[in-house]
């Protein structure tokens, strides 16, 4: 006799996971919810779907420093000579990547820049502090400043180059190659 390929007991879980799911739901629905149909997906994936929906809607958004038990608070860079500043960003990087935070883009400054950018433009930023998070936050350093320029300069190809000026008619920046070589951690886009 054949084995069926599922038991009638994690269907009839999955319906009901699948309920529970929607209806926690209920408060936050929108056409993102109603956009998945049981059609396509198998039950499991669409609940693990939702659950990953209720996750983010019930995340809450904390500054990025309160993500950490204890909490992340470092001293000002004019505090610290280079040898401390250096060591405390090393630290500082393995424990943003832990936290699923990824730095792009960061050859360009140098340790005290970089710290300064963590500890003013990261640190203090609002997110949601999902439990488990699936994807990680990048945090594109060339452009902290709002100008495109040293994206320009140090990072983009050839071919993003030549589009930029295309599209903006402005003149490039000359190509340069980062003055500070790092070997961050890093996750893929």
């Amino acid at each position: 006799m054949l084995e069926p390929s599922f038991t009638p007991t994690t269907e009839v879980d999955e319906l009901l996971r699948n309920v529970e799911l929607r209806n926690e739901l209920e408060p936050y629905y929108d056409e993102s919810i109603s956009r998945v149909d049981i059609r396509q997906f198998p039950l499991q994936f669409e609940n693990e779907y939702l659950a990953s929906m209720l996750a983010w809607e019930t995340a809450p958004v904390l500054p990025i420093y309160r993500w950490f038990e204890p909490e992340l608070r470092l001293p000002k860079s004019e505090s610290l000579d280079d040898e401390q500043l250096s060591r405390i960003l090393e630290d500082l990087i393995e424990k943003l990547f832990e936290k699923q935070i990824v730095l792009d883009f960061t050859d360009h400054l140098s340790n005290r820049e970089l710290y300064t950018l963590i500890y003013r433009d990261i640190l203090p930023i609002r997110e949601k502090n999902m439990e488990h998070r699936s994807a990680f936050l990048h945090w594109d350093c060339s452009y902290s400043d709002g100008d495109p320029d040293t994206w320009l300069r140090y990072y983009a190809s050839d071919e993003d180059r030549e589009c930029w000026a295309e599209t903006y008619r402005q003149q490039l920046p000359p190509r340069s190659l980062p003055p500070f070589q790092r070997n961050l951690p890093q996750h893929p886009f």
